[in-house]
């Protein structure tokens, strides 16, 4: 079966009772969503104070891939759930001083998220594991990026 990293999952019948951390995923889940959206308002912040194009189009790529985790993440609590999740809108974050500030901060805040999410992939149902490893591994790109940002800007 070739995956495609877009398709929302068929549903399937989860015995729950299997998972000792069903609470923990769906927590984690809700969190997630609320991070990416988070994460999309500050990016849209950072775009508006990117130097040159070229630092915009990378910050607008990362910030797209935050709205895919969003989607992904929402539809997975939907899947598992049977019920849309309940996550607000507004975003929970203080805007940045500066470029360089706010280049540090998406940095750390990538690293962090990848620490969340390998939590998450450790005690989701394996079926929804490549959803999870798709998006750690955007975490880990968007870090290196926000590095290389870092570096080109200090």
């Amino acid at each position: 079966m070739y995956y495609q990293p877009y398709a929302i999952p068929r549903p399937v019948s989860v015995n729950w009772s299997f998972y000792r951390n069903d609470d923990m995923v769906l927590q984690l889940i809700e969190q997630s969503i609320q991070g990416e959206r988070n994460d999309e308002l500050f990016y849209d912040f950072l775009i508006k104070l990117a130097p040159t194009s070229q630092e915009k189009e990378i910050i607008t790529g990362i910030r797209d891939d935050e709205r895919k985790h969003r989607a992904m993440f929402r539809a997975l609590y939907t899947q598992l759930t049977g019920k849309a999740p309940a996550v607000t809108e507004e975003a929970s974050e203080q805007l940045p001083s500066s470029y360089l500030a706010g280049i540090e901060t998406a940095l750390l805040g990538e690293l962090k998220a990848f620490e969340k999410y390998r939590t998450l992939y450790l005690h989701i149902n394996p079926r929804y594991r490549d959803w999870i490893f798709e998006i750690m591994t955007d975490e880990m790109k968007h870090a290196s990026y926000y590095n290389w940002l870092y570096a080109k800007n200090k």
